[in-house]
């Protein structure tokens, strides 16, 4: 993992870059160049006709997978299945899984993880617009 540069912060955001995903390889995980406190990010890159060395199972956490380039093969316990770009898998906690690129290029995804049943409110019902002058 490669130090994450802090390119912006203040007292209720932090932006950080891991780089041009383009070239991007290996595995980052975000959590403590953000300061993030709910959920924890992970961008992964697999060469062609690599998987993650491991399976791995969550015992709070559910993870959210959403694939940005190449294509591959999923495991979740048992169940094989294809995904490509655009693709988005939820696991569950207390089963096993794993990636396999089986594109001529890499894939390049990205992870989301956070405790399983805790999201409530999401999108308007946990939002309010306001007014403010714009800046931008």
């Amino acid at each position: 993992m490669n130090e994450i540069p802090t390119l912006n912060s203040g007292e209720k955001f932090a932006h950080v870059s891991i780089g041009q995903l383009s070239g991007f390889e290996g595995k980052q995980f975000v959590k403590e160049a953000t300061g993030a406190t709910s959920c924890e990010i992970s961008f992964g890159t697999l060469p062609s006709g690599s998987s993650v060395p491991f399976f791995h199972s969550h015992k709070a956490n559910e993870e959210n997978y959403i694939i940005l380039s190449g294509k591959g093969n999923f495991q979740v316990d048992d169940n094989v299945f294809e995904v490509a770009e655009g693709s988005v898998i939820r696991v569950s906690t207390n089963c096993d899984r794993n990636l396999k690129c089986t594109s001529a290029e890499a894939m390049t995804y990205i992870c989301i993880q956070a405790k399983e049943n805790s999201l409530e409110d999401y999108t308007m019902t946990d939002a309010e617009i306001t007014e403010r002058k714009s800046l931008l």
